[in-house]
């Protein structure tokens, strides 16, 4: 089999009345997932054990353990919206094993791509900090995993989701060989995200904000990526790729205004896979990060896991795409970022 899922559903156990992340995000996915029958033609993988090494590499370890002391202080929150419960150190650490769990079969060639059908979300999570409904920065523990245990050397990271992944850029931000790209509604939460946040040090030039206005749609966005991203991939040759695959930028959800439909999220998967073919033998992870209409998330994870397959793949997409968009021309942020990375 070629492409793979992880799914734990004791992740139910994480929930707070009313809020947004809840249990439905994932669990309604997954029985979308069981109603298509496409879970009978992927390799089913189980989490990681014990992966506190694992997230350490990134968290600091008082971090780690004041997590793991939450557990008997909940409920409470972090900040105004990082909620905790008994269970929640305990879903986000399996959360965690899932997608290194994953990593690993991608980077040992047991399956060429595959999507962690995960939460609580990663990309806020700061190395000393829980925020934005996040406790552990997921993908880049992955990447850091990817690196120091699986031998890879150049990275690419991709986070479509509609906030940006500030948790994520900070891991990253001084190192050249892991390239961070962020497309995000901006000026928006949590206010960082800026075209001249390029990285420091080292690093500078490896990350790529890609700030969007409200409304940009399928059309926009594609344009931006194929002009932006595609160039800048082709110049670093990564050798995995990795996508913080946020659904919260379609035009149904509750928390974003980017007015994309379940195509334009196939579409970006699609170009991320045409990287990964053309750099790093298909090797391609996929992790949920936000996106707070359950029934978009639902039929966007599905659609995905088709493309992953088989990127001739129908979309499954009951919703369609916004009745219009209004965005401004993204000519003028197409031709900045291409003049503040040197793309020509």
């Amino acid at each position: 089999m070629h492409t793979a899922y992880t799914y734990d559903p004791t992740h139910v156990g994480h929930v707070h009345a009313n809020h947004p992340e809840k249990p439905q995000r994932a669990h309604l996915a997954f029985n979308t997932l069981e109603r298509d029958g496409i879970l009978g033609t992927l390799a089913c993988l189980d989490p990681v054990p014990n992966p506190e090494a694992a997230i350490t590499r990134v968290h600091p370890q008082d971090y780690y353990d004041l997590l793991r002391e939450t557990q008997k202080r909940a409920p409470f929150l972090f900040g105004f919206d990082t909620y905790v419960t008994p269970e929640s150190f305990g879903i986000a650490e399996r959360g965690v094993g899932a997608l290194l769990s994953l990593t690993d079969a991608v980077a040992d060639g047991a399956v060429d791509n595959g999507f962690a059908l995960v939460r609580p979300p990663g990309h806020h999570a700061r190395p000393f900090e829980a925020m934005g409904f996040c406790f552990f920065a997921t993908v880049a523990i992955a990447v850091q995993h990817a690196r120091a245990v699986q031998g890879a050397e150049r990275v690419l990271v991709v986070d479509f989701d509609v906030h940006h992944g500030n948790g994520t850029q900070e891991v990253f931000y001084d190192d050249p060989n892991v390239l961070v790209v962020s497309s995000h509604q901006y000026p928006f939460y949590p206010g960082t995200g800026a075209l001249q946040e390029t990285g420091e040090g080292r690093g500078v030039g490896a990350t790529l904000n890609l700030p969007l206005p409200p409304n940009v749609g399928d059309a926009g966005i594609l344009e931006l990526y194929r002009r932006t991203v595609l160039p800048t991939a082709d110049r670093f040759k990564p050798d995995m790729v990795f996508v913080s695959a946020g659904f919260d930028a379609h035009h149904l959800d509750p928390l974003g205004e980017t007015a994309l439909s379940i195509r334009g999220f196939a579409d970006l998967v699609l170009l991320c896979m045409e990287i990964a073919d053309q750099h790093c033998d298909d090797r391609l992870v996929c992790a949920l990060e936000g996106g707070y209409h359950v029934d978009v998330v639902a039929h966007s994870v599905l659609t995905t896991l088709r493309l992953l397959q088989d990127p001739h793949a129908p979309t499954s997409d009951p919703f369609g795409a916004p009745s219009s968009t209004t965005t401004d021309d993204l000519s003028t942020l197409i031709g900045n970022v291409r003049d503040l990375h040197g793309l020509g």
